[in-house]
């Protein structure tokens, strides 16, 4: 019979969700559904002293967000944190009974012994030990103490550690899902700090605790635990445990092959939440920091559903994965060329873009869901966040400001340039409802003209296109020399502005 497969992800709640933990959960829990295994959410709060409000709070509503369903460990309902399962509880400071239960079996086993070295005295060990050009380690002092001596400090209360009597000799090998075989020289090991003197657990050995306890078949983290690991398996032995397999993934890098880093840029999940990036996007980008699906595939956007069929831990890289933010933008920018337009509406709305952009300053019948829609049609494909509403192009929803110079199409006369600006003006005053309101029209429309007016100059013999005509036209609506066509700019203005922005145009060049 196959084992079932059970897998966690075990976040701190210090803070924001860094990108690498989004990716170490994301790789679980496309694994666990890969396999149909379990996936368990498990809170490690025991470092008091990093420990932030609220920060459970946002970590479980980002998985949430994220779609990560489960049914075993902790969870947000109705705003309340919850837990479920029959291994629990599933927040490890809930636990601290079972950690010093056990601690207290790695003692008596022999594994594990009291420390009751100071701070100071620590600090000068490892000031001696680098000054000597050898790796800072503990050096066992404490392991030295009888059993007598152990009582007459505990009874003075005298503060204490927990330390794991590491085996020295030898070598530890594992198979790593990612890196195959590791082998590690024992020596290198340093007796780890099981239990803190403030009775709470390490994650050193609370993890081990709990894997086993919660029943934990795979374990994936990042590579910065692979010299840690022997430790976590001498655990193991010594309590007469099975093994979990490890997965140990690549490190994210900025552009210049450094550790990814807040000093280069926003390494936060929510960050780029906040910034716009829709949640396909930013999934689809973060399961591709360091996975591929292998066998020649070229595909690069994956539905949630898309990844868990497609993923196999064994196409997981070894070596560092640069975070590329111009991918995310590309990204982002297919996923919103894909929405309609109420969805597109619909998500810009919901996530309060409308009210952090241009768009609150713009007039009332610009804050219309008509008139925005139809902005939304015309930018959808420029849009690479939903944060862009109203940012590339202002003339939606302010009044353009621009030099009179501008108007003029290749060194056109101001005369020229006016003759064209009433023209496009007498059209539009005659243009009916109906041809206002279709943009295909006006665009067949202005074409027809443009060329038209091309012709009255003289046409292509003469030097004359239709940019005598459309490019004051452009200019007078929007003030910029880039800009959607003028047919589209005039779809969204409406006739109202449009004509009000001619007559500014012309006088202008009065």
């Amino acid at each position: 019979m196959k084992e079932k497969i059970r897998v966690r992800f075990a976040p701190s709640p210090t803070g924001y969700m860094h990108v690498g933990n989004f990716r170490t959960a994301l790789y679980t829990y496309l694994f666990a559904r890969k396999e149909q295994g379990t996936f368990i959410v498990r809170l490690e709060d025991t470092d008091q002293k990093r420990y932030v409000e609220d920060a459970l709070e946002k970590l479980l509503s980002l998985l949430q967000w994220a779609g990560f369903e489960y049914t075993e460990g902790v969870y947000i309902e109705n705003g309340k944190v919850v837990q479920k399962g029959d291994v629990g509880p599933y927040i490890q400071s809930e636990r601290l009974e079972i950690y010093k239960e056990y601690a207290q079996q790695a003692i008596s086993a022999g594994h594990a012994y009291h420390c009751f070295c100071t701070p100071e005295r620590l600090e000068e060990m490892r000031k001696e030990q680098v000054m000597a050009k050898r790796a800072p380690m503990y050096d066992r002092a404490c392991l030295k103490l009888s059993s007598e001596e152990i009582a007459k400090k505990r009874a003075a209360n005298e503060p204490f550690v927990v330390r794991q009597k590491i085996i020295t000799e030898g070598m530890t090998e594992y198979d790593d899902l990612i890196r195959g075989k590791v082998i590690i020289k024992n020596e290198l090991l340093d007796d780890q700090i099981l239990i803190k003197s403030d009775g709470y657990p390490t994650y050193n050995f609370a993890n081990v605790i709990d894997d086993h306890l919660m029943r934990i078949t795979h374990v994936t983290r990042g590579e910065e635990y692979i010299s840690s690991t022997p430790k976590y398996i001498q655990l193991y032995q010594n309590f007469g445990w099975e093994v979990p397999k490890f997965a140990h993934l690549p490190l994210l890098l900025n552009a210049d092959k450094s550790k990814l880093s807040k000093r280069q840029g926003d390494v936060a999940v929510e960050d780029y939440i906040a910034k716009g990036y829709l949640k396909e996007a930013i999934i689809n980008f973060v399961a591709l920091l360091g996975w591929n699906p292998g066998q020649g595939s070229t595909q690069e956007l994956f539905s949630l559903e898309e990844l868990v069929q497609s993923f196999d831990i064994k196409n997981v890289h070894k070596s560092g994965a640069v975070f590329d933010l111009k991918k995310l933008d590309w990204m982002s920018s297919e996923y919103i060329k894909k929405l309609s337009i109420d969805e597109l509406y619909e998500r810009i709305s919901h996530a309060g873009f409308l009210e952090k952009s241009l768009v609150k300053n713009a007039s009332h019948e610009m804050q219309s869901t008509e008139y925005l829609k139809k902005v939304l049609l015309i930018e959808r494909d420029r849009l690479t966040k939903l944060s862009d509403i109203g940012e590339q192009n202002e003339f939606f929803f302010v009044e353009p400001h621009y030099e009179t110079s501008l108007l003029h199409w290749k060194g056109n006369t101001p005369q020229m340039t006016m003759e064209a600006i009433e023209k496009a003006l007498a059209l539009f005053e005659t243009l009916s409802d109906i041809e206002w309101d279709k943009r295909d029209t006006l665009e067949r429309i202005l074409l027809e003209t443009a060329g038209d007016y091309a012709q009255s100059l003289g046409g292509i013999e003469a030097g004359r296109g239709r940019g005598d005509f459309l490019w004051p036209l452009r200019v007078a609506l929007t003030g910029a020399q880039k800009s959607p066509s003028p047919s589209d700019c005039a779809f969204v203005l409406g006739k109202t502005m449009v004509l009000k922005r001619l007559q500014i145009a012309i006088s202008k060049l009065s």
